[in-house]
């Protein structure tokens, strides 16, 4: 009868030690990480960021568009830094219509930058 309790005991200890460690953020995950601080850590915002995520890079695995599409969606949806909107990459990435900056834009920007 003692080791049952005892046993029942350790089972309680154990099931609430595991939902405490997985309710804590996931610091060594960091694309866990980075959608949690995106979606302040709401449920359902980070399954849909995880979603897009692997939709987008499965399509970018598949499709390798070109550095200059990859570039502009990454700039279109960053929110801060290294952090990223990934249903707005998601977009952005298979959108056909998108073209490249002429470059005459690109030196004035970064001019003006300085």
């Amino acid at each position: 009868m003692k080791w049952t309790a005892a046993a029942a005991a350790a089972l309680i200890l154990c099931c609430i030690a595991a939902r405490a460690r997985a309710e804590r953020p996931p610091l060594s995950n960091p694309e866990l990480l980075n959608i949690g601080l995106s979606c302040r850590w709401e449920t359902k915002c980070m399954i849909v960021q995880r979603k897009a995520m692997k939709r987008a890079l499965g399509y970018v695995r598949k499709a390798r568009p070109p550095a200059w599409r990859v570039q502009l969606c990454n700039r279109n949806a960053s929110r801060g830094y290294q952090r990223v909107d990934w249903v707005g990459f998601d977009h952005c990435i298979r959108n056909t219509s998108l073209r490249p900056t002429p470059r005459h834009v690109l030196r004035h920007h970064s001019r003006a930058s300085r």
